[in-house]
């Protein structure tokens, strides 16, 4: 079908992702609701795949993989974080912003440049009238794709049911996965995305190469913005003075699951500048010893929330 707006397809991704976000931004402040949050964020990925691959056209066997993939990891997310809040009933991470339009905006507006962002491999893939012949990075790619997506879903579930027990009120999730990573599904997600942007890369010439901010942003925006930050700081308070939780961070990857012993044994140098093990996860809390104290004063969450 040809060029809408642009040849890449920017702009038209950049309006509907506007577009669809400020309708949810409305009906969110309005009515004073949370419950479709992540199932806007997830679901957009979804329309934006399904329409840059529509209005090109061409319908080459590399975009509708890579489409589909961005189709069944949407469609996955989405639905699991929508039936999620809809058991639990409420969120949490926006206890701040229900009563303050601005906080929310602003929000929307982060979770609008996510979407359109990650979402540039795909973007710039469907809008591509060049078809190389097919590549070992397009199998690697998708193998990375599936590894994340089948980490990244596992770990949600496992944690879900984790939650759902009665007998683990009070208790922070060690279970399946959880066991060798505190963020096992942002592991899931962030590898998910590198695989796809790795099997784009046939497809990709001179400036195009300039998606790889899709996943360098998502990356970015787990380990040091909205992601495990946040919940690092959220764990802390909830669970800093109980017994062995101390010793769950210390032996337990923040991110690429590892076995306890492995982690747990490895020289701090080596975990801060390898495996992520940033300060910036325990600013809240002071070890001495075996026991976590809470420092005298403490910022805020404040900020911005992650959405999946």
């Amino acid at each position: 079908m040809g060029t809408v707006i642009d040849s890449h397809f920017l702009g038209l991704t950049a309006i509907v992702t506007v577009g669809y976000q400020l309708l949810f931004f409305i009906v969110t402040a309005l009515l004073k609701i949370d419950k479709v949050t992540d199932f806007a964020g997830s679901t957009n990925f979804v329309i934006l795949a399904i329409l840059t691959l529509v209005v090109r056209g061409s319908w080459h066997f590399r975009q509708v993989v890579l489409s589909s993939l961005v189709v069944v990891w949407g469609l996955r997310l989405g639905l699991f974080l929508l039936l999620r809040i809809l058991q639990w009933g409420e969120d949490r991470r926006f206890d701040e912003m229900r009563q303050n339009l601005g906080k929310l905006a602003v929000f929307w507006i982060f979770q609008a440049v996510w979407v359109w962002t990650v979402s540039l491999p795909v973007t710039v893939v469907n809008a591509s009238n060049r078809e190389p012949s097919f590549q070992p990075a397009d199998i690697i790619g998708w193998i990375i794709w599936s590894i994340g997506f089948s980490i990244e879903a596992s770990a949600d579930q496992q944690k879900l049911q984790f939650k759902n027990d009665p007998g683990n009120r009070g208790r922070w999730c060690n279970a399946g996965l959880w066991k060798y990573s505190r963020h096992p599904n942002y592991f899931g997600e962030i590898f998910l995305w590198w695989g796809i942007f790795v099997a784009s890369t046939p497809v990709l010439d001179g400036a195009e190469w300039l998606v790889i901010i899709g996943p360098i942003f998502l990356t970015l925006l787990l380990l040091f913005i909205s992601g495990i930050p946040l919940l690092e700081e959220s764990s802390d308070k909830k669970f800093g003075n109980v017994a062995g939780y101390a010793m769950y961070k210390k032996t337990t990857s923040p991110l690429i699951p590892l076995p306890p012993l492995v982690y747990g044994n490895l020289p701090s140098w080596f975990k801060k500048f390898f495996l992520f093990e940033l300060p910036l996860y325990n600013r809240n809390i002071l070890q001495e010893g075996q026991h976590w104290y809470r420092t005298s004063s403490r910022e805020g969450s404040g900020g911005l929330k992650k959405m999946s």
